[in-house]
């Protein structure tokens, strides 16, 4: 069975807020599963519903204060508002730190930028991202593309649900 699903042995980590970007955490989050992986969405609380910027609930299966980045083997930021929310909270930007310094995944789609930005790790990274945040990631030291997906070592961009095929094929390929 791990033959057809790539990712059997792969645990993923995603971020959960209110006003999260429905399709930016749904799409990949599925694709993965599909794919093998296990996905664990964390929030500031466990078993808290947030609801997207369209509605769409999403129940957190953990809370990001118990989450540590040797449990997993990649990290997913979607956008909408809820980076600008939990890029204010330090163990978010201390786990996106612990990825990068164990060279794991750190995939992040539109305005889910602006975590990694704050966590200080863009610097000399080639990124994408909304245009929103064109000037935050440029300001941080990252070298702005625009493109449906950027693949920079272990960073993996995109600025759009339009971009949700190439920023999933591109999550995959990083971690194969």
């Amino acid at each position: 069975m791990s033959a057809e699903l790539p990712l059997a042995e792969k645990r993923i980590l995603f971020f959960v807020g209110d006003i999260y970007e429905d399709l930016e955490l749904w799409y990949p989050k599925l694709r993965l599963q599909e794919a093998g992986a296990t996905v664990v969405v964390a929030g500031p609380e466990s078993g808290q519903s947030y609801a997207g910027k369209h509605g769409y609930p999403c129940v957190a299966d953990a809370s990001i204060s118990e989450m540590e980045a040797d449990q997993f083997d990649g990290l997913v930021v979607p956008g909408g508002f809820m980076p600008d929310k939990l890029r204010r909270d330090g163990h978010v930007l201390r786990l996106v730190r612990d990825f990068v310094a164990a060279k794991k995944l750190v995939a992040a789609i539109c305005h889910g930028g602006w975590i990694p930005i704050s966590a200080g790790v863009y610097r000399d990274v080639r990124v994408t991202g909304s245009p929103g945040i064109k000037d935050d990631l440029i300001n941080a030291g990252a070298v702005w593309e625009d493109a449906a997906v950027v693949i920079d070592g272990i960073f993996v961009s995109s600025r759009k649900p339009d971009d949700l095929p190439d920023f999933c094929r591109g999550i995959l390929t990083v971690l194969s």
